[in-house]
């Protein structure tokens, strides 16, 4: 690294930790905090950012230049073979703000589509454009700023390393920009809902993993809410047996699509998507017989299913939903079984190389068929859990699961190719979709603009993730 690449590096690490401090400053400011601990974690915020800076970016930097000249184990081989011509020229200041330049040339796109994406925001929603949120803005500049000049650098879980790096930008910005955005009751709100899409991509990633994709989730999840809506209102019929119905009609369906799908390889999506039609349409057919309410259902919920899924549930005395439990204890154990199962191992083998899975004797139709099982048994949950939400059934209420699935596997990095990624990547999805989701309904914009941003976070991050080879070019 010539002498002005280190002055540079080292005063922009120093500027960085600035900025993150006085952050912090205004912030323990704003909350009131006694004035010592203001300045002692102040002065503990930039130590710390300066080390960190040093030691995984300017260090690394050191590593890249002596990897480029020939291998980071001999640097004095590589230093004797090296070009004195370039050298010379590595040393000029002009050439080396040039070749910044270049290689820095995403983050200043990434920089130019963000104030697009500011004064869009300016012109559409009122009192948008405050001190607050210039300073926000500035803050989450940075902080994508330092993803992006870091990703190169990191060479397994990059999809995680960027969908945590988002996820944290986008709460910090929150809570800088909306009121009561860092508060117990939005914390719980985000949480319950994540819940619902965490557990409804479950079996979405699952398929994807396989190489699939299952567009009847929405479908079963709003056939599920009402059918059992209607099940709870028949006489002399258990709840629980109402419960076991759904769940087992949802993993039948899936059975079939998994079954319809492995059979018409090259229309699996649009199989899926037509059964999808069929079972809602039936679900309506039958729930509406003797009622003019088609597609709507009304009656009593149980209050255990109220409050497993409401915001105001609680878990053994304690004020905490039990959906969120139950999605953590899912997540936590499927993340589990995938990594350290035949069953998972299998599955990933299948999704990266359907000739070398069935070489190993891997069956590809039970695999298949199994994975869509489960999909349609986690969507039938979830529309119950939702009837237990809203208190009645809605057909739609699945709607939005169309897309905010498909969403959630592609930002957590999941390849739609199959083989790679996994559930554990399908949360920090869910979590950055939600989190954005409360950011942007706290700032008031309208459900349209909030489909334009999705967009807008969805492409930049596919095309970080395509830029990676597939698994099965990479054996």
């Amino acid at each position: 690294m010539t002498r002005s690449a280190h002055v540079f590096y080292k005063w922009l690490g120093f500027v960085f930790a600035v900025l993150i401090a006085g952050a912090g400053t205004i912030l323990g400011v704003v909350e009131e905090m006694p004035l010592q601990h203001v300045i002692f974690f102040t002065a503990a915020t930039v130590v710390l950012v300066m080390w960190g800076w040093h030691h995984f970016s300017i260090r690394w930097v050191y590593g890249q230049d002596e990897i480029g000249l020939e291998s980071a184990r001999q640097p004095e081989a590589a230093a004797q073979q090296s070009d004195p011509q370039e050298e010379e020229e590595a040393n000029e200041g002009g050439g080396f703000f040039r070749s910044l330049l270049y290689r820095i040339r995403a983050i200043l796109i990434g920089v130019v589509l963000l104030i697009i994406l500011f004064l869009i925001l300016t012109a559409t929603v009122d009192g948008f454009f405050t001190a607050r949120n210039v300073f926000a803005s500035i803050i989450l500049v940075v902080l994508l700023a330092l993803a992006v000049a870091l990703n190169r650098y990191v060479t397994t879980n990059k999809s995680a390393y960027i969908g945590v790096t988002v996820l944290i930008g986008l709460f910090v910005v929150g809570s800088l920009v909306v009121d009561g955005f860092f508060s117990v009751i939005n914390f719980k709100s985000m949480l319950v809902f994540a819940a619902f899409l965490g557990l409804a991509c479950l079996g979405q990633t699952l398929v994807v993993l396989l190489g699939g994709l299952d567009l009847s989730i929405p479908f079963i999840i709003g056939s599920a809410n009402i059918a059992l809506a209607y099940l709870f209102g028949i006489e002399g019929l258990p709840n629980w047996l109402a419960v076991l119905i759904i769940l087992g009609l949802g993993a039948c369906i899936g059975a079939v699509t998994g079954f319809l799908s492995f059979r018409l390889q090259g229309q699996a999506l649009i199989v899926s998507l037509g059964v999808g039609f069929a079972v809602a349409g039936g679900t309506q057919i039958v729930t509406s017989i003797g009622t003019r309410y088609a597609g709507n259902v009304h009656g009593a919920v149980p209050g255990w299913l109220t409050n497993i899924a409401a915001m105001n549930g609680e878990t053994f005395g304690l004020k905490i939903p039990p959906v969120i439990l139950i999605w953590i204890v899912v997540a936590v154990l499927l993340i589990i079984a995938m990594r350290n199962t035949v069953y998972g191992r299998n599955l990933y083998a299948l999704g990266g190389s359907r000739t070398a899975a069935k070489r190993l004797s891997i069956s590809e139709r039970k695999y298949w068929v199994g994975v869509y099982t489960i999909s349609g048994f986690i969507a039938a949950m979830t529309g119950s859990l939702l009837l237990g939400w809203s208190g009645s059934g809605f057909i739609g209420v699945g709607n939005p699961y169309l897309f905010t699935t498909l969403a959630a596997v592609v930002i957590g990095g999941t390849s739609l190719l199959g083989g790679w990624g996994g559930y554990g990547f399908t949360v920090i999805g869910v979590l950055v979709l939600q989190v954005l989701t409360s950011f942007l309904v706290g700032i008031g914009l309208n459900y349209e603009g909030q489909q334009f941003v999705f967009g807008l976070l969805i492409i930049p991050l596919v095309a970080l993730y395509a830029r990676s080879p597939h698994i099965r070019n990479q054996i």
